[in-house]
């Protein structure tokens, strides 16, 4: 299964959803497969549980991992952080982790 495929499984119609806001908000190709990415690894981190059950502290719990586990740089944890935020705020409809909080 492609990484992006995981988000229709974890929720149908998410994958579909969420490049609807990307072509809503006109973001170019390289920041739709950046968000993508990190969306899904982010779904994935939480196995595939319904992103509205999730709350700041998972997205917490991600971002640690990420930074501490995975020892991403600042620049990619950035991506990973707005990525999170677009999806939360845009996608699911809910308050996210702000990106202030770096």
């Amino acid at each position: 299964m492609s990484m992006t495929k995981a988000l229709d499984q974890s929720q149908s119609g998410l994958l579909s959803r969420v490049r609807r806001a990307i072509q809503t908000h006109k973001l170019n190709l390289r920041t739709e497969q950046t968000y993508l990415h990190w969306i899904t690894r982010y779904m994935l981190f939480h196995d595939l549980r319904d992103p509205a059950e999730l709350g700041e502290s998972e997205q917490q719990l991600f971002l640690g991992y990420l930074q501490e586990r995975v020892r991403v740089s600042q620049a990619r944890l950035n991506q990973a952080r707005q990525a999170l935020a677009f999806f939360y705020d845009e996608v699911v409809g809910q308050n996210s982790v702000s990106a202030a909080a770096s």
